[in-house]
Formats: structure tokens, sequence, C-alpha cells
């Protein structure tokens, strides 16, 4: 039976993604615009939790004062009516020709000051929307010639803007978390923090450090030719991950933003597990709204819109389920304990032991057995194969 996704399953969507009107690089759109009001009340309908927007999503550049307000007001009734929730919010600075060369790193400090303010102004709307978590995607902050962008610089400015927002939202008392969502490329030949490992770096050297977490997409990782449910689990063991973006990718593409699970179907099983589950031998599993970044298929009205928005949401319960009945199963169980899987978490040195006691410890490597431990096999394919059964259902 097909699961029936519910508010408590905390599904939340991009308005951008709903809404995208299918225009790409060689065609028009074939979709019409989606007002915010009736993308809520659709979402609402189909059992997600809430909605997500940049600012320009919301409210069409060129909007004035009277008219901005009056489709906050809108968009706010629908929230008060339907009870869905906007967790997060973010703003675009890609879309505009002013930002052609970056919002923070431009090489124009006046295209970087108007940036940060217009990142205020959305963060003034969010708080009043209740979003508790602010996303920031640097798609132009980059380069395509090497010799062109002065990427020390760059960072210094990165980290100017990020450490100026964070301090607005504490001086507003907002409460806000602040995530980073790295890419690799596109819309830039290189986009600066491409990766998960680059994100988590640069987040220390902030001010504010202990406010700002990362926004890892599923596509994102995957372009790059990266594990995505390795990254993830980093980003838990730092306590970094403070939103995600799921969705699918076939490998070192453009950015496909499929459906959930419409490209590395095994790998978002082992995402799924790990975010519902925690790791086999334990630790911390992800809180937040399940958020889907996805693109619904050029060629589909805006029936196949919702149809696809509901395939995210059942996909990802049916892993979750498959996921439960895997870590159940006496099978699995076995297999982890044989292959070692919860043992990791025993520390490599005993209580109190340090290098000196190491190097006085011959069965450690004088007399230690490389025979013994050459030949040993750990069973992980056992694990896989139990792990194919449960996600195709066979077992």
């Amino acid at each position: 039976m097909t699961p029936t996704p519910t508010r408590e399953d905390k599904f939340s969507f991009g308005l951008w993604t709903v809404g995208w009107q299918a225009r790409d690089l060689f065609g028009e759109a074939t979709r019409p615009v989606l007002a915010g009001v009736e993308a809520v009340h659709k979402l609402a309908e189909l059992g997600a939790y809430g909605i997500t927007f940049h600012d320009d999503d919301l409210v069409p550049p060129g909007s004035s004062s009277t008219e901005r307000q009056q489709i906050i007001d809108k968009f706010k009734a629908a929230l008060a009516e339907t009870g869905l929730v906007v967790p997060m919010v973010t703003t675009n600075l890609f879309g505009d020709p002013v930002f052609k060369d970056g919002g923070f790193t431009s090489n124009d400090r006046t295209v970087r000051r108007y940036a940060l303010r217009k990142v205020m102004q959305n963060m003034d709307l969010a708080a009043e929307l209740g979003a508790q978590i602010y996303v920031f995607w640097g798609g132009r902050e980059g380069s395509e010639v090497d010799f062109a962008k002065d990427v020390r610089a760059a960072l210094d400015r990165y980290r100017e803007g990020i450490d100026l927002l964070a301090q607005y939202s504490i001086d507003k008392g907002y409460g806000m978390r602040f995530a980073i969502e790295p890419k690799p490329n596109e819309p830039r030949g290189d986009i600066l923090l491409p990766t998960i490992g680059h994100a988590l770096a640069f987040i220390t050297q902030l001010e504010h450090h202990e406010m700002v977490g990362i926004n890892p997409e599923t596509g994102h990782e995957q372009m790059a030719s990266l594990n995505y449910t390795h990254g993830i689990a980093q980003a838990l063991w730092q306590n970094k991950l403070f939103h995600i973006d799921l969705n699918g990718q076939k490998g070192p593409r453009y950015d496909q933003d499929l459906v959930f699970g419409y490209g590395d179907l095994l790998q978002a099983f082992s995402t799924v597990d790990l975010l519902e589950n925690g790791a086999p031998g334990g630790g911390p599993t992800y809180d937040g709204d399940r958020h889907f970044d996805y693109k619904p298929l050029r060629t589909e009205s805006m029936e196949g819109v919702w149809e696809s928005a509901l395939a995210n949401m059942e996909l990802y319960l049916t892993l979750r389920d498959r996921s439960h009945a895997f870590r159940a199963d006496p099978r699995v169980q076995e297999a982890l304990a044989a292959g070692g899987v919860a043992d990791l978490n025993t520390p490599t040195l005993d209580p109190g032991e340090d290098h000196t006691r190491l190097l006085a410890d011959r069965s450690a490597y004088e007399d230690y057995d490389l025979e013994v431990a050459r030949g040993k096999g750990y069973g992980f394919a056992r694990i896989q194969r139990y792990a194919i059964e449960h996600l195709l259902g066979v077992r």
C-alpha cells in the first residue's frame, strides 16, 4: 500500500519548486505563474507540513510597497487557514543581472551593499512568518576566470556579510539559525564553498559560528561525484545539519533537480535510513523538516506538478518504512554485528591510554598477527545484499 503523507512527517517544498514555470536555457515557460496562496492550499491538501521561498518567489520584483503588503497578507491568511508553516526562508541573490558577479562577493562594492540590504529586508519578513532557518545559496559567488577573482578577498567579504547578518538577527531578537548551501558549479563555472566540507571549514572562521550550519542538497554533492550520505553524516557529527534539501541526480551532470530518489535510489535509501534511524552503531538523527528542492518535469501541466510533489513524499515514506524493516531484520542485525559496524564506536585507545602506553603494548604491533587480519572478511557484501532486498521489497 502506498503510504499517505501527513503533517507529522514534516515535508516541505520551496515555492520555487512547484512554482517553477519550466523555463530553461533553450525554451520558454511551459506552465503559468503559480501564486503563493494557491501553492499553500494545494500543498496542504497533499499532506505537506511547510512551504519555503526566496523573497522574489513570493513578491515579484518591482512590486510597490502596497502590492507587497497585499501579497504578504494574503499569504499569511492562507497559512493560517491551512496550518502550513514557513520553516525556512532564503534570498534570491542570483536572478537579477545586478548579481552577475555575485552578491556578497561581487567585485563591485555597491552590489555587495545592495545584497546585504536585500537580505535584511527579507529576514524581517522571515521573522514575521516564524521561520527559524535562513538559507544562503551563493549561486553567483564564484568565477569562470581564475585571474578575475581574488578568492581570499572574496572569502573575507563572504565572512563579513554573514557576520553582519548574524549580528542583525541577534540584535533584532529573531533567534534564527543560518544554513549555507554548497554547490560546485552551475550557474557559475566554479562556485565558492562548493561542497559540504568547504562550507564546514568556512563556518569555523565566522564570528557567530555557533549559529551557522549547512543546508546540503542531494544533487549538489552528487554533481561533484561525492557521497551525499557521508556528507550529511559528517554534518550531523559536527551538529551542523541545520536544514536539508532532498532531490534526485544522475551523477556529475548539470543540476537536474529530479524527484527525490529518481537518480541514485540506493543512496536515497541510505540517506533516509541515516536521517530516520541514525548510524547503525548509534548517533544523532535529524529532527528538522524534510525539504524537497526539485523541479517538476518541463513536459508536465500543473496536474503533473502536483503528481511529482506527491511522489517526493510517497517515496520518502516508502524508504522510511523499508529502512525500519531493514533495521529490524534479525539477519541484518547479525550481519552488522559480524561486520563490526557498532564496534567502530569503541575508542581505539583504552581509558587513560596515551602514546607511551600504546608503544609499550607489544600486541598492538610487534606481536600483532598480520596474517589473521589480512585474511579476515568483513561480510559487507551480505549487508549490501540485504539492503537491496529491503529496498526492493522482496523481504
